[in-house]
């Protein structure tokens, strides 16, 4: 598929204007608020539709057990931890380490995968292994919180595939990693 790998890796994530993908303490209402006012599901159906894994860390994971019923439901759920218990969850698989999940992955016939979480996406970045990106950016400043990139230690190029403006003020912009070579 990408790089070597027979599965792809996207993110489908949504952003306040200054980067933040959560406030310090986890909230979501800055960004669930001002989308309920772009109206509709801003492509996630249409994008989750074609992933057959989720790849998350704890900090995304542990939030999405409230969510009656489970997001997830009917797709192969890894979570990339080095705390979480083992079987803590029988809907996910615990991964201890990237080369772990990857290897997993592969054999399990993975075809898509959603990369889910900032620690995670800066992870996969780190390590090449993310093929697009959307990123949904949401109308406001929320000053901090936990940001969506951080260092990755190289430069990422990226391609522009295609932009969309919903209501409220709600930009979303797909890109794809440009691979040397």
């Amino acid at each position: 598929m990408s790089a070597g790998r027979p599965f792809t890796c996207s993110v489908f994530i949504g952003v306040s204007l200054d980067g933040f993908i959560a406030r310090e303490d986890g909230d979501l209402h800055w960004l669930t608020s001002r989308g309920e006012a772009a109206g509709g599901d801003l492509g996630y159906q249409e994008f989750i539709d074609g992933i057959d894994t989720v790849v998350m860390g704890r900090g995304t994971y542990e939030p999405g057990l409230t969510y009656d019923p489970w997001p997830h439901e009917g797709r192969h759920c890894a979570v990339l931890s080095t705390t979480l218990p083992l079987g803590a969850d029988p809907r996910v698989t615990v991964h201890r380490d990237l080369g772990s999940l990857l290897r997993a992955l592969e054999e399990r016939g993975t075809k898509s995968v959603y990369v889910d979480g900032g620690q995670v996406i800066r992870t996969f970045l780190r390590e090449g292994l993310i093929d697009e990106l959307t990123i949904t950016t949401v109308p406001v400043l929320i000053g901090s919180g936990l940001p969506l990139f951080g260092p990755v230690g190289r430069d990422v190029p990226l391609a522009h595939v295609s932009t969309r403006v919903f209501g409220a003020g709600v930009v979303q912009s797909t890109y794809g990693v440009v691979r040397p070579g």
